[in-house]
């Protein structure tokens, strides 16, 4: 005997129109991020709440709904949520899922019927709710996984800077040797770049707490009370300890989702700041006899399945491939910025998972490069100033003296001689120059001291 969508559903807590979804969307396996799920059982139970004081839902039933969107909230019902990312552009398919869920499990905490529509869904519509539910999430995660990641990176790259602020090396610029400077100021500009990133996500956050509740189908509010999407987003704040407010129009907040492209764009340039940090220690640590060789990666793991000793830079390696796929997010996120229509944004689904996905990799790449890459770096110290002082870039120093043409002269002999710069210079009539060269290291390197 055929099994029917009405048979299927009721094996779960779920109803016939999340049922539907599955069947209508088999597309890619992948669901709806759980951080999304409970962001909108929170909305659940705020707007139970609210609908009770304003006397649209009985309060028996409230307490109902409430309770059963907390058991979401707090992950005990995780597998009630089936439907594929891939699925109505207005993310219609998880508001009913979600409502068809709590409803069931209300009815069984009250003993009688709860409806997914009248009840859990009162004063709303999937195309408020919904977009809702994905700016509580990012801020959410922004605020308790990606910020707090990054700032652990900071304080560890300030160590390491404070730590070698003297510490004199080589620096390159085109990939070929430029003047001294030292191992502080490399370090210090990647800390500077990650504090820089922190404080473009918080810039980002007071537009992207403004939420479209209480706009219901299209913005006009039509079967919302007056003032319910305020109260609600006063219940969010209060229970996330993260300010919310109600958007101040909309039909911008519902129709364009223009704060989640910002919000995509500025994890771009995080993933990007983390992206030069990890090319960096990449290639300061090649070798150890091939390559730069300044700095010692810590060992992780074998890196070579048939090369004995081999150590590769896994974790930067692992960053970088994070950094791309945060990028391929940000262009989903903007082709869908594209499917705003009229009076509705029809890619939200994709939107909101490909914002999501890119906060919780950021954060756990972010705290894997601190914790398992920076603060174990060993510097070779004596290599880096060796190399500093071959380099005939120390030249520059001369050139105010002597004029750049006769110090490229000095570069050219030194290579043709194989010698370094500063032994050139030493036997030059005025030695005092070769000690102004060498002892310049230090001045050229912290030009402000």
């Amino acid at each position: 005997m055929a099994t029917t969508s009405a048979d299927a559903a009721a094996a779960h807590r779920w109803g016939e129109q999340t049922q539907r979804a599955i069947e209508n969307f088999p597309v890619s396996g992948e669901r709806i991020p759980q951080a999304m799920i409970e962001a909108l059982a929170m909305i659940k139970a705020e707007c139970a709440i609210v609908n009770g004081e304003l006397g649209v839902v009985p309060m028996p039933i409230v307490e109902a709904i409430r309770q059963a969107a907390d058991e979401v909230v707090s992950g005990e019902m995780a597998d009630q949520f089936p439907v594929d990312v891939f699925q109505t552009g207005s993310g219609t398919s998880t508001n009913m899922n979600m409502n068809e869920v709590i409803a069931h499990r209300a009815a069984e905490l009250l003993g009688e019927h709860v409806h997914p529509n009248d009840h859990v869904n009162a004063s709303q519509s999937s195309n408020d709710t919904f977009p809702s539910a994905a700016r509580v999430a990012a801020v959410l995660q922004l605020t308790t996984c990606l910020l707090p990641a990054l700032d652990s990176l900071r304080v560890s790259l300030l160590d390491l800077s404070i730590r070698h602020a003297d510490t004199v090396k080589m620096a390159r610029t085109h990939l070929m040797d430029a003047v001294p400077m030292t191992f502080g100021q490399e370090v210090g500009g990647w800390g500077r770049a990650i504090e820089l990133s922190s404080q473009r996500i918080m810039a980002t956050l007071p537009r992207l707490a403004e939420l479209p509740l209480g706009g219901t189908a299209v913005g006009t509010g039509l079967n919302a009370p007056d003032g319910f999407g305020s109260l609600v987003a006063a219940r969010l704040s209060a229970r996330t300890g993260f300010t919310f407010t109600e958007a101040q129009d909309h039909f911008e907040a519902q129709s364009s989702q223009d704060v989640i492209t910002e919000a995509a764009a500025m994890l771009k340039v995080v993933a990007l700041a983390l992206h030069k940090v990890a090319g960096d220690l990449r290639l300061l640590g090649s070798g150890p006899n091939g390559g730069l060789g300044e700095i010692r990666l810590p060992t992780l793991q074998a890196g070579s399945s048939i090369m004995p000793g081999k150590v590769n830079p896994v974790i930067p390696e692992m960053v970088q491939q994070v950094a791309a796929q945060v990028v391929g997010n940000d262009a989903t996120v903007t082709f869908a910025a594209t499917l705003s229509t009229l009076q509705i944004n029809t890619a939200m689904p994709v939107a909101a998972r490909s914002l999501l996905s890119s906060i919780h990799l950021l954060a756990n790449a972010t705290a894997l490069l601190d914790s398992r890459c920076i603060r174990g770096v060993e510097v070779d110290e004596g290599r880096m100033r060796r190399t500093a002082e071959r380099s005939p870039a120390i030249v520059t120093a001369l050139a105010p003296r002597i004029g750049y043409d006769a110090a490229t002269k000095l570069v050219h002999q030194a290579e043709d001689r194989g010698v370094s710069l500063a032994e050139l210079i030493d036997e030059l009539p005025d030695g005092s120059a070769a000690r102004s060269v060498v002892g310049a290291l230090l001045a050229m390197a912290r030009p402000h001291d």
